[in-house]
């Protein structure tokens, strides 16, 4: 884990909250909910490298590689 990358995504959440907090005061309290639940998603998604992690294709090509002979 790059703790750089955490404490800057935590600074720059934090502030985000910070501005839109007297915006969200007078709204309901599902709209105030949803707001933190999307901003928390995007958290916790920056967190994780997206870029190099491997996709389905990978996960399907380990599972089905030992049929590959039997197949063809």
């Amino acid at each position: 884990m790059k703790w750089g990358l955490l404490l800057g995504m935590s600074t720059l959440v934090g502030a985000i909250m910070i501005y839109e907090w007297p915006k969200l005061k007078p709204l309901p309290k599902k709209d105030k909910l949803s707001f933190f639940v999307f901003v928390f998603m995007g958290w916790f998604l920056s967190l994780f490298d997206l870029p190099n992690l491997p996709g389905p294709t990978t996960m399907i090509e380990s599972l089905f590689k030992p049929f590959s002979k039997m197949l063809e």
